[in-house]
């Protein structure tokens, strides 16, 4: 979703970044591509809305949700022309889901926008830049709707689609009188954590029942007493289309943190619910439900990728894999491609060949390589996981070995095999076992396809198996009713129930795609490359390093795909004419350690797309055996390593303590792993333990014997972010432990730790109760008392608490709970606190007033779920000792920052998805109006010398030019130590309707009290900018365009720059400050406002040529480098590639607003000029602007603030050093690695139309 899903960090080795470097040629703008084989089309992703993507066409290929939306006329839900009219009411989430659907049915593209529906959910663009849950999506977006179709015949859509109902009842034993409870769901939310699958979940939550005996009887009111009884659920109620929503993700309460679970977990693809409903006694068949969509989340909790398998079950798409040709030569090529195609096929054939039919694992991948000619992660790793995963998930074929790290055929499937085989020798490949018994594919090959974003490809049904377990696995399932049958005229006929306004837009839009098309038929045949220059590279740390930036040494070359290679190899002569012998074009690639180079490219006679080229492949050009006098190691076998090495140091007065050391290192994969003693300087004779997960505390660490010091890193399984830890062969076991980070070789615990918060005196502080995983809350909250040695009136008005590592009372637990329905740990703390736990119908929330909230200060309150947002405020501001009407409730994320309001007073904290441990912030301030915004607006005054409006008083200073100009007294030439920084004074908040313009805000803005102190003529003459991180983050061109189409948000704040005269940017005009470097100083001129137009291209010659117009300087003799304020660095804007431009005399483009640069409105632009002779310097009367000849822009200023943010992060570091050091060994916590953003809530603002 947003980019990279695993967050490594290996900057401490490699400071590679992949920048787009020099660009030799650009793409047209091309029309989107018409659809694939598959006739289907994606969606495309706004950024991190693969969560919205997967939800969205599951719903496209459920035909009975789409046709009963596209059964709604625009007489019911207006037009989507009218919704700007203040009087109209249009629906407009419907119409553009229903407008979506068609694209997605009609339009001749590879995917689709959800722009303009998002844009109705009322999401800004930094809503479409955030991760959320499809789970908690799917509940929200068929609110929306249900509120939507209000008054529409579609009104009961939702509820006759996916609604159902289930029973919970309790059975007295006794009299059997039966109390029950019905309750609607949407969905089923089971659980995944120590369950085998989703029937193993469905059993324990609709047949098994829980007892109440002993001493934990139940109160029946009939009986009036204490008497045995049986609690159980059933299904009653049965939608047509069940929605399973999967609990993969936990929350650790001994470590404080969350989890994904990725166990193995089955689902059937039809499944009969008949043993969980409570009326079983229909036909089977009216119990049948079929699978037809697989949500599937890839990543950890804190971040991942979404995509979804789907059933076509009207075939609109073209579910066909590349089969071969009638004669018996093309049927033989292909049947060996189709055995290629099969991975279980070529590991059985591999295996028989060997004797006993035993391999390592790591030899089985290299043998695969061999006889395919592709390894395992190139070929199979996408659809099929790693190696190991595949042959896990088929246990009933292959035999692992405990370690792993060896494999075998079971013996009767090894026998079964070889005849197999030897009965068919002719053929390469051949079937060697039936299959296995999973999802087998059926007789009618119901058609599958992978929608991931914007690529839709088909999948075999068995494909589903892989999504069982791991990192990537199914996340929801969604069944509909077998007895659902389609009607003849909708297969395979998109056009079937769609609405004929959409039908002829559809056309109308195919026919311009079209022309588009043609007009771009000349370009598409052009791929990218990435091209590194050995020249610009050095080896260091085992891999390949850009020896300035990665800037100068990577060009991007855009180039016919139909050419050879040795096209492209005699173009790359031409285009580096300093190159000279010979000329080597390698694949590389980027590993953590740095580049690699992996395979040279042969067959100058080759076209490039015969060649293994992909688009954007890196190119290593060099000559083939040295970069920089050192021999490069290429190939896979000798891939660089990077390791977490551990070890120990002395530390503290005479070295007595010891404190564990952990360093990166880059290793080749095929070194013996003894090399690390050479590589550290330590002797032998030490124990070394390896680990090969990347997360430390997670580990599972294993002793390397000493004769296996002689296998090599792969060998050992080893890969990039792996543990190799160094341990004095003489110390005892108990090194881990010591650390506080890991804790081997100990039980898992079996008891809770209970302190006493009651504030009464007890002879203990706080005590351990023996659990285990069934034990009932109530239980031991008992047990505490008795422990403690308290009151017994306690047993009546206390309950238990979870407490976290940072010392905070968590939300109370239920006393029916039993540990793993809290999910609470063993070994987990808690608090014995005064005061009744909430029931299961009731809310404990957390809340503060206020905006500067600490940890700790916030007061709790218990209120009913259908509690209403005013009621709920009421009630807080009562506890608060607060009065007044100008209130209102914001959620309040964990770093105590506070989120979206919650607009909807009248609405129930239950719709409102509030749950029991939420923490809810008081915020003075009536919330506006729908529809309205309330903007803070501060003052900005820059440090330039063309801003004359400080204030009344120094009005006296400025005088009314002819022609019409506010001018002050000229400080141009004064320096400067700073940059073009300035002050922000905050003025008020404008309360403004989103169908305001820009020039309305700054209107009302002037009206504050706070501005009056200001001299500005007219709104013309402020210049407005959002408020990012305390400075102007964007600029607000275009004085009348509507505030609403900025996407501005409920948080944005505004301020104002007074402008010398009035401005009017076009949409090409960049703003930028520039200040000229002073003679002999390491300090600049005042700043001083300039608009450079890109409508030519954002280039540097550009710049620079703009910048030298504007200060009057030969352009040759112009350097310029822009500013970062936040790391106080000034990054030069080259001039080589200019250079070589026009030696070359190539069109060349190098975006300056894309990487490394980044250039935006308002970044600091710094310029001096080069020595140049005493004629010319006379010619241009600059002799007082002329600076030394070299490459620093920097300030005294900017050393001053790097090194004082130095001695702030070896601050840092240090305190971590200390917090892990004294943390408790027996929690077993760990300190994140990285602090994750705050978590924003997600919803969706629908209109009312009751």
């Amino acid at each position: 979703m947003f980019g990279d899903l695993f967050e490594e960090d290996y900057s401490s080795v490699s400071n590679n970044h992949y920048g787009k470097g020099k660009k030799l040629k650009t793409k047209a703008l091309e029309p989107p591509a018409p659809r694939e084989f598959t006739n289907l089309s994606g969606i495309r992703n706004q950024g991190g809305t693969c969560y919205l993507n997967s939800l969205l066409q599951t719903l496209h290929f459920t035909p009975e949700f789409r046709e009963a939306l596209f059964s709604l006329g625009p007489e019911e839900l207006g037009s989507l022309e009218d919704k700007d009219k203040p009087d109209a009411k249009v629906r407009i989430i419907p119409l553009q889901l229903q407008r979506l659907f068609a694209q997605l049915l009609l339009l001749d593209q590879d995917a689709a926008s959800t722009t303009d529906l998002t844009d109705s959910f009322g999401w800004t663009s930094n809503e479409e830049m955030r991760q959320h849950d499809v789970q908690e999506l799917n509940r929200i977006l068929f609110s929306a709707l249900e509120t939507s179709l209000v008054g529409t015949s579609g009104h009961d859509l939702i509820n006759r689609l996916y609604h159902g109902t289930i029973v919970n009842q309790i059975v007295c034993k006794e009299c059997k009188n039966v109390s029950e409870k019905q309750e609607d769901f949407l969905d089923l939310t089971v659980a995944v954590k120590n369950v085998s699958g989703l029937e193993d979940a469905l059993w324990n939550m609709y047949v098994e029942e829980e007892v109440f005996d002993c001493d934990n009887l139940y109160h029946c009111g009939t009986c009036d007493r204490l008497v045995k009884a049986a609690k159980s659920a059933k299904l009653r109620k049965l939608p047509p289309f069940l929605t399973v929503s999967l609990l993969r993700f936990n929350f650790d309460f001994v470590k404080c943190e969350r989890y994904k679970e990725t166990s193995c977990y089955t689902f059937p693809l039809r499944i009969n619910l008949k043993p969980f409903c409570e009326q079983s006694e229909l036909d089977d068949l009216e119990y049948m439900y079929d699978l037809f969509s697989v949500i599937i989340h890839k990543g950890g909790c804190y971040g991942g990728h979404y995509h979804v398998y789907i059933k076509d079950v009207d075939h609109l798409g073209n579910w066909q894999f590349p089969e071969g040709k009638s004669n018996l030569d093309v049927n033989l090529k292909d049947q060996k491609e189709e055995a290629i195609d099969d991975p279980l096929m070529i590991l059985k054939a591999i295996l028989l060949q060997e004797e006993s039919n035993l391999i390592p694992v790591d030899q089985l991948g290299q043998k695969l390589l061999k006889k395919i000619g592709i390894s395992w992660n190139k070929k199979y790793r996408k659809q099929y996981g790693p190696l190991r995963k595949f042959l896990q998930l088929h246990s009933q074929i292959f035999l692992l070995s405990s370690d792993e790290s060896t494999v075998r055929l079971l013996k009767d499937y090894s026998l079964q095999a070889e005849s197999d085989f030897q009965r068919n020798d002719q053929q390469v490949f051949k079937t060697l076992t039936s299959k296995s018994p999973g999802l087998n594919d059926r007789p009618s090959c119901p058609h599958w396809f992978d929608i991931n974003d914007s690529k839709v490809q088909p999948i075999k049904e068995k494909a589903i198996e892989q999504q069982f377990q791991g990192k990537e696995s199914a996340y929801m399932l969604f069944y509909r009713k077998s007895q659902l049958q389609r009607p003849p005229e909708a297969r395979a006929n998109p056009r079937y129930k769609v609405p004929c306004h959409l039908l002829n837009e559809m056309d109308a839009a195919n026919i311009e795609l079209q022309i588009k098309r043609a007009e771009c038929d000349s370009t598409n045949n052009n791929f990218e490359l990435h091209l590194h220059l050995g020249p610009h590279y050095r080896f260091f740390n085992g891999a390949l390093h850009p020896v300035v930036s990665q800037t100068e040494s990577v060009w991007d070359l855009t180039f016919d795909k139909r050419k050879t290679l040795g096209d492209l190899r005699q173009s790359i002569f031409q285009l580096l004419e300093f190159w000279e012998g010979d000329m080597v074009l390698s694949v590389a690639k980027f590993v953590p350690a740095g580049l690699h180079i992996y395979q040279t490219l042969d067959g100058d006679d080759l076209m490039l797309c015969e060649v293994d080229i992909a688009d954007g492949e890196d190119i290593f050009v060099w000559n083939g055996v040295e970069v920089g006098g050192i021999q490069i190691p290429t190939g896979g076998d000798c891939e660089p390593l990077l390791l977490n090495v551990l070890s120990l140091t002395p530390s503290g007065e005479g070295g007595e303590c010891q404190q564990l050391i952990e360093s990166p290192r880059v290793f080749p994969s095929n070194a013996q792993l003894g090399t690390v003693f050479s590589a550290l300087a330590i002797p032998e004779g030490v124990v070394v333990l390896i680990s090969n997960t990347e997360s430390i505390g997670e580990e599972s660490w294993t002793t390397v014997p000493k004769e296996d010091l002689k296998k090599t890193f792969r060998e050992q399984g080893l890969r990039n972010g792996s543990s190799i830890l160094i341990q004095d062969s003489s110390s005892d076991n108990s090194l881990l432990t010591k650390q506080g980070k890991w804790i081997t070789g100990v039980n898992d615990t079996d008891w809770l730790q209970v302190k006493n918060l009651c504030q009464l005196e007890s002879e203990e502080e706080q005590v351990k109760v023996s659990a285990t995983v069934n034990t009932v809350v109530f239980d031991i909250r008992i047990k505490a008392i008795k422990e403690l040695k308290l009151m017994k009136e306690l047993a009546e008005n206390s309950c238990l608490r979870p407490i976290d590592r940072n010392g905070k009372l968590l939300c109370p637990v239920l006393d029916s709970y039993t540990l793993k329905e809290a999910g609470l740990k063993m070994g987990s703390s808690l608090g014995l606190c005064p005061g009744k736990a909430p029931t299961s119908s009731q809310l404990f929330l957390f809340f503060a007033v206020g905006s500067d909230v600490q940890p700790g200060t916030e007061m709790e309150i218990i209120v009913e779920e259908t509690t209403s947002v005013r009621d709920c405020l009421k009630v807080m501001l009562e506890k608060s000792g607060l009065s007044g009407d100008t209130w209102h409730l914001r959620k309040m994320d964990w770093c105590y920052e506070a989120g979206e309001p919650l607009c909807e007073e009248d609405a129930t904290l239950k719709e409102l998805m509030i749950s029991s441990g939420d923490a809810l912030l008081l915020t003075e301030g009536k919330l506006p109006p729908l529809g309205f915004l309330k903007v803070p607006v501060w003052w900005y005054q820059p440090r330039i010398p063309s801003h004359p409006w400080k204030s009344r008083q120094d009005q006296a200073s400025c005088t009314f030019s002819q022609g019409g100009d506010w001018r002050a007294a000229s400080t141009q030439g004064a320096p400067s130590d700073g940059h073009a920084e300035g002050s922000l004074l905050f003025l008020g908040d404008v309360d403004i309707s989103e169908d305001a313009a820009l020039v309305e805000l700054k209107s009302q803005a002037m009206t504050l009290p706070s501005f009056s102190e200001f001299c500005i003529p007219s709104p013309a003459f402020l210049r407005a900018w959002t408020v990012d991180s305390k400075r102007p983050g964007r600029l607000l061109r275009f004085h009348h365009q509507q505030l609403k189409e900025y996407k501005l948000g409920r948080r944005t704040e505004i301020c104002l720059e007074p402008l010398q005269k009035e401005e009017n940017l076009g949409p090409q005009d960049m703003l930028l400050r520039t200040q000229m470097r002073l003679p002999g100083k390491r300090a600049y001129t005042l700043p001083m406002d300039m608009v450079w137009d890109t409508a030519r291209g954002s280039t540097a010659g550009s710049l620079r040529q703009r910048v030298a117009d504007f200060y009057s300087l030969p352009v040759e003799k112009t350097e310029i480098a822009k500013y970062f304020p936040e790391k106080f660095e000034w990054l030069p804007v080259s001039s080589w590639n200019q250079q070589i431009t026009k030696r070359k005399k190539k069109k060349k483009q190098d975006n300056l607003q894309g990487a490394p640069y980044y250039l935006k409105d308002g970044d600091t632009i710094g310029v001096k000029a080069k020595k140049m002779s005493e004629n010319i310097a006379h010619y241009f009367e600059m002799q007082n602007l002329l600076v030394e000849d070299d490459d620093d822009f920097s300030t005294v200023r900017d050393d001053i603030a790097r090194e004082k943010q130095k001695q702030l992060a070896l601050g840092k570091k240090s305190q971590e050093a200390l917090h892990v050091q004294s943390s408790d060994v027996a929690s077993g916590a760990e300190t994140p690695a990285r602090p994750r953003g705050p978590e924003a809530s997600l919803s969706i603002h629908v209109g009312s139309f009751r």
